[in-house]
């Protein structure tokens, strides 16, 4: 979900910057997009970094359930009908 935010971000921020060429008084869009793009660049770097297999902490601990009971043996008859 956070890589589609990001990709959204990137994506607005790159269609205010080089798409639009409006004027607002008050309100600059290049620099809105320019800092749509840098928040879409850090949520893209944050969620590779805390993403489980990619970062450096990670460990994987596959947990053991050891059984004490032995085995049930069991038998398995087959009836035929004549």
């Amino acid at each position: 979900m956070a890589t589609g935010i990001s990709l959204f971000f990137l994506a607005v921020g790159a269609i205010l910057t080089f798409a639009v060429n409006t004027t607002v008084s008050g309100v600059d869009i290049d620099t809105i997009g320019v800092i749509l793009m840098v928040i879409g660049l850090l949520g893209m770097l944050l969620s590779l970094v805390l993403w489980d297999s990619w970062s450096p902490g990670a460990i994987r601990r596959d947990d053991v359930v050891i059984d004490d009971e032995p085995p049930v043996r069991r038998s398995v008859t087959r009836r035929v009908y004549r």
